[in-house]
Parts: structure tokens; sequence; C-alpha cells
């Protein structure tokens, strides 16, 4: 399969927009530079999103702050796997069109909203990345609190550059963040959620691009301990033109090896029932256990979202490329179907 690596460091995008050299890295190796988009302010994307997930304690917490153009979505969402139940809450604001202030990489600079309901920050520090985030009102009328702490040690992420056949100008530049050790604490209904760095861990999903209209795409991640070391994945299509790379990849002890193709086998009775995922190189063979399907639809007649981002355990083997086999028990993790039109 085509699988490009990308290794200079260079602007992301040509004098026309388009984008300079499609293909996946290791690090934010091209330059993203908002300025450079042939594209009017309504169509760019900017979005950070963080998952945390505690499988020890069974419970996962998630934040998005985005600015996407026609509005911003600033969400937080609560997830228990023991019961199973989770509750998201939703900040809608019209156009921002770059006003939430987003930085141009992932590597420095804070992520910070703050709204009469909800006051949340991304904080990027020497090693570490923190989350704080205060949502009035989330359930029952009571708040949400948290301050998470996420460890980055120097390693390997996936970070891919796609473009889009039908528009030269249109393209997905975005990096995953696996395996970050979670420490802190969240605080809801009297209850308090504590992460374990030991055994938990987060994930960031860091994106700037300017789309198409309709897209559906599929995307699943999950991080663990695997024979004593850090493990995680990503893998995920439908996006884009992917000829050049896909953006399925394995992390292990700190270092990344890269797939082929990934199927999400999902099955026709309903997102809940049992799905498999298989690979067109052999090297990512699972079967997921759903727990909850976190369901969401939003209809605003011109922007519509509607997204199955269901968690779950999986189990099967992942390869890596020394080909020595892995194999994956119960590993709380998520894999998601989101149809977007705006």
């Amino acid at each position: 399969m085509r699988n490009h690596e990308v290794t200079n460091i260079q602007p992301l995008l040509m004098d026309d927009g388009s984008l300079r050299e499609p293909g996946w890295s290791k690090q934010l190796l091209q330059i993203y530079n908002r300025n450079d988009i042939k594209a009017p302010k309504f169509r760019i994307k900017e979005w950070d999103y963080y998952l945390v997930i505690s499988e020890e304690n069974q419970f996962g917490v998630a934040f998005t702050v985005s600015d996407v153009g026609y509005v911003g979505l600033h969400s937080v969402s609560l997830l228990d796997f023991s019961v199973p139940c989770e509750h998201t809450e939703t900040i809608l604001k019209p156009f921002p069109m770059g006003k939430t202030n987003l930085p141009s990489t992932s590597e420095k600079g804070h992520v910070i909203f703050n709204d009469k309901r909800l006051q949340i920050k991304f904080l990027k520090l020497d090693g570490e990345r923190r989350i704080i985030c205060r949502f009035d009102d989330f359930k029952y009328g009571r708040p949400f609190e948290c301050d998470i702490t996420l460890k980055q040690p120097e390693m390997d992420t996936m970070v891919i550059a796609t473009p889009w056949k039908e528009k030269k100008t249109a393209f997905y530049y975005n990096q995953k963040i696996n395996c970050m050790p979670a420490s802190g604490k969240v605080k809801f209904d009297g209850k308090e959620y504590v992460f374990n760095p030991e055994t938990d861990f987060g994930t960031l999903d860091w994106g700037r691009g300017v789309w198409t209209y309709d897209n559906t795409w599929y995307w699943g991640s999950g991080n663990g301990i695997v024979n004593g070391k850090p493990f995680g994945f990503n893998i995920g299509y439908g996006f884009g033109d992917t000829s050049a790379a896909s953006e399925n990849m394995l992390f292990y002890d700190g270092k990344c090896h890269k797939l082929d193709d990934v199927a999400f086998n999902i099955p026709e009775s309903g997102y809940t029932d049992p799905w498999t995922f298989t690979s067109s190189d052999g090297r990512f063979e699972m079967n997921f256990e759903p727990i909850i399907d976190r369901c969401a639809k939003i209809d605003m007649n011109v922007i519509i979202t509607d997204q199955h981002q269901v968690f779950g355990k999986m189990n099967g083997k992942a390869v890596l490329d020394d080909g020595t086999v892995l194999e994956i028990k119960d590993l709380l993790c998520f894999a998601e179907d989101v149809h977007n039109k705006y």
C-alpha cells in the first residue's frame, strides 16, 4: 500500500493553497499557517480534542474546543463504563471564524475558552499538558470540574496530511498523540474520579484544515499497558484522498509502527452489537465488544453532524514492524462512525 512518509520541515501549503506534500509523519514537520489558506474563513476547521480513560476505574472524560467556521462547538463528556452511562454537554457559538484563537501547532500555546457556563483551558507546558475545566449546570443542575495532567515524554505521534481530489484547496492536517500518562481528578455529583498514571492514558486529536461539505469518516483509538509497556493504536479512513498515506498506526514503548488498510466491520444490526476489525496486511485483527454508544446529532439545516462514538473492549492481535505479535486483551477504547455536513 501507499504510505509516503514526510521527512522535511516545510510550509504545509503551496502558494495556491494546495498541500505541498501529502503523506504521514511522526511529528508536526509541516508548518500550518492559517494565513496561507486559500478558502473563505467560514470553511476553515480547527479543533483540539482530548480523551482520557481510566481502564482501572472504568471511566473516561472527553473535551472539545473547536472553531469550524460556521460555528464553534465546545463540549465535555463524562463516561462511566461500570453503569454504563455517559453525559455530554455542548456550547455552540455562531460564526467564530478564527476568533477562538487556536494555536497553529500542538507544540506550544494554550487553548482557552470562557463562557457563562463553561470555562476550559488546555495548557501546553514543558513535557506535559494540563486540562482544567469547570462546566456549570452540567447535569442535574450540578457542576463538572476537573484538573488533569498528561505527561508527554519524547515519543512518536501520528501526523497525516490529506488532500481532496475534488477540491485542491481542501486539506486535512491532523496529529494524534497517544499514550500520555494521566493523573488528576474529575469531580461531579459528589463523586471523585481519579486517574492513575501507571495505568491510565490520554490522547490528543489536534486538527486543522479545510474540508469539502459532506464527509463520513471512521476513527478508532485506544491506549493501555501490554507486556508492561505503553501500547496505543490509531485507525481510520473515509476522509479525503488517502492515496499518499493512511493514518493507521500502532504505538509501542514510544515508537510508531505503520499499518496498511484497516476496515471497520460494523454490524447492520446496530452499533452496540459486536464489531470486527480486519487489516490488509494482517497486522490488526480485532474483535470489539461495545459498552456505550455515545451518539449525538445536531441538525441546523446547513450544519448537520451525526456521530456514533462507540466505547468498548478490544481483543485480538497487533503486529509490530519487526513481526512481534502483541496479544490485546480487553483494551478499553473507542471506534466511531461520523457523518458531517458543514
